[in-house]
C-alpha cells in the first residue's frame, strides 16, 4: 500500500513543475487525496459494501471535487491534475500513467445496466481539460485527448482526438500501434505543435500555393527570356507574373507554425 501511495506521489512530482516536496503533495494535492479514497470505495464496492463503497465516494467528491464512481477501475500513477469538476463513470477503466485534466467526463451513452458503457484508458494516455469521453470504447496507449474534445469512437494507439464531434490524429509513423517515445516525455494537457488537422490542411494548401506560383513565375521569366533572342517576337504579356507576391510566410503564421 505504501509502496502504491509513494508511486503515486512520484507520478506528481514528475509531472507537476508545481509541486515542491511530498508533503506538499501528500497534503495539499486533491488529485491523490480522490485516488486514495477511490481505492477504498473500489475495495468496498468489490466486496459487496455497495452503499459504503457510494458513501465514500460521495464523501471523496465533496472533499476533492472529484467525482469517480466506486466500480471505476484507477490504475498506478494515475494523477488527476486540478481535475476539479471530473466525473468518471461506473464501468470506465483508467490504465496505469495517465492524466486527467479538469472538467473531462468519461461518461456512457447507454443506458442498459450490466453492460460496458463508460470507456476504456489505455496506459499513459492524457485527457484534456473539459474532454467529454462518451461510450463504452478503448482509448489506446499513449493517445492524447485534446481539451473541449468530444470523443465519440476508438482512439487508436498512439493518436491525438481533437475536436466535437473529435477527429482523429494518427500517431506521426501513421500507424496506431506504434507509442514509441510517448512515455519518455510527457505532454501537459496533451498539447504538441501538430495536433490541429485544420491548421496542418490550411499550412498544405499554403505551401502548395506557393509552390504553384514560383512555378509560374519561373515559366514566364523562362518565356520572356526566349522572346529577348534576336529574331523572336515578345509574346509576353505586360500584366504577366514575372515575380512573386504570394505571402505563404505571413499566411503560414496566421494558421500558426
Amino acid at each position: 500500500m505504501f509502496s502504491r501511495l509513494r508511486s503515486d506521489i512520484q507520478c506528481i512530482l514528475d509531472r507537476d513543475p508545481a509541486a515542491r516536496t511530498r508533503w506538499e503533495v501528500l497534503t495539499l494535492y486533491p488529485g491523490l487525496h480522490a485516488v486514495v479514497l477511490h481505492r477504498l470505495a473500489h475495495w468496498c464496492w468489490g466486496h459487496g459494501l455497495k452503499w459504503i463503497g457510494r458513501f465514500v465516494s460521495q464523501v471523496s467528491r465533496w472533499l476533492t471535487g472529484i467525482e469517480i464512481h466506486p466500480g471505476a477501475v484507477v490504475g498506478d500513477r494515475v494523477f488527476f491534475d486540478h481535475a476539479m469538476g471530473v466525473v468518471v463513470g461506473e464501468t470506465a477503466e483508467i490504465g496505469d500513467g495517465c492524466t486527467i485534466y479538469q472538467g473531462v467526463t468519461l461518461g456512457g451513452t447507454s443506458l442498459y445496466k450490466g453492460t460496458k458503457r463508460h470507456p476504456t484508458l489505455g496506459k499513459n494516455v492524457v485527457v484534456s481539460a473539459g474532454a467529454k469521453v462518451l461510450g463504452g470504447f478503448v482509448v489506446g496507449d499513449g493517445a492524447k485527448i485534446g481539451s473541449n474534445a468530444v470523443v465519440i469512437k476508438p482512439v487508436p494507439a498512439g493518436a491525438t482526438a481533437v475536436g466535437i464531434p473529435a477527429r482523429i490524429i494518427p500517431s506521426k509513423s501513421d500507424t496506431s500501434a506504434d507509442v514509441t517515445g510517448t512515455e519518455g516525455k510527457f505532454s501537459a494537457y496533451g498539447i504538441t505543435l501538430e495536433d490541429d488537422p485544420l491548421s496542418l490542411a490550411m499550412r498544405g494548401l499554403i505551401d502548395n500555393a506557393a509552390g504553384q506560383e514560383h512555378q509560374i513565375a519561373l515559366l514566364w521569366q523562362a518565356i520572356e527570356a526566349l522572346s529577348k533572342q534576336p529574331g523572336k517576337k515578345d509574346c509576353v504579356p505586360g500584366d504577366a507574373a514575372r515575380d512573386e507576391c504570394f505571402e505563404a510566410e505571413r499566411l503560414t503564421q496566421l494558421v500558426g507554425k
